[in-house]
């Protein structure tokens, strides 16, 4: 989960190339429909085939469940 604290934690998490950064620091991940800005608070997922993509809090719990 991207906290606008963790960048470090985060680009660890992804491979180069998956990612930059915008002019003023912003985090974009590089997906397969294009490149998204990450907010506080997103969660950036890995897909089955290695693919990144942001999924908006009220989605990821409406989506997944703890275990």
């Amino acid at each position: 989960r991207y906290t606008g604290n963790n960048l470090d934690k985060i680009l660890q998490f992804i491979p180069i190339g998956k990612w930059k950064l915008g002019e003023k620091g912003e985090l974009y991940i590089i997906t397969l429909e294009g490149n998204h800005l990450a907010s506080v608070g997103d969660f950036i997922i890995k897909g089955v085939k290695s693919e990144f993509y942001l999924c908006k809090p009220d989605i990821f719990k409406m989506t997944y469940e703890k275990v």
